[in-house]
């Protein structure tokens, strides 16, 4: 669980600095996603949970497709799935969702809100662009928060 929590962390903080997710970090959290169904041993539970992973791989795969969701992002979610299970695929999801509203509310505020902060001086040096959502903070966020949930029925 804390290995899990700490490469959400780094997951976050990634995205939040480069607006990227590396392929390493996610096959960190995919591998630990594979293990954890290894020690369990319950094949029942393995494939689903596989096979939620790659229905969301697929899903995620379309919305990258069409510019929606970043790659990092869409890779990030599948191996989230495989870390967390099936049973709680549908939490994690709703959790992320949230946390995604969150952080595009948050993001908008920031774009719309720190030009005139700044003064109109250094406002001209705020790009004028279309922001960009760091989403692997809610899916970091939404990870965690559902690993600590987990953790929390096991005692």
């Amino acid at each position: 669980m804390l290995g899990g929590v700490a490469l959400f962390v780094v997951a976050a903080y990634s995205d939040i600095k480069s607006l990227k997710i590396s392929n390493a970090l996610v096959a960190a959290v995919t591998m630990l996603g594979l293990f954890r169904l290894i020690a369990i041993a319950d094949l029942t539970t393995a494939l689903y949970t596989v096979g939620a992973s790659v229905v969301v791989l697929s899903v995620t795969f379309l919305l990258f497709w069409r510019g929606f969701l970043g790659g990092g992002d869409a890779k990030l979610m599948a191996g989230t799935v495989l870390l967390i299970g099936y049973h709680d695929v549908i939490s994690f999801l709703f959790l992320m969702s949230i946390c995604g509203a969150l952080v595009s509310i948050a993001i908008l505020i920031i774009h719309r809100y720190l030009p005139l902060y700044l003064g109109p001086r250094l406002a001209v040096l705020v790009p004028k662009a279309r922001p960009a959502v760091p989403y692997g903070v809610a899916i970091a966020a939404a990870g965690t928060a559902t690993l600590l949930f987990q953790y929390s029925h096991l005692g």
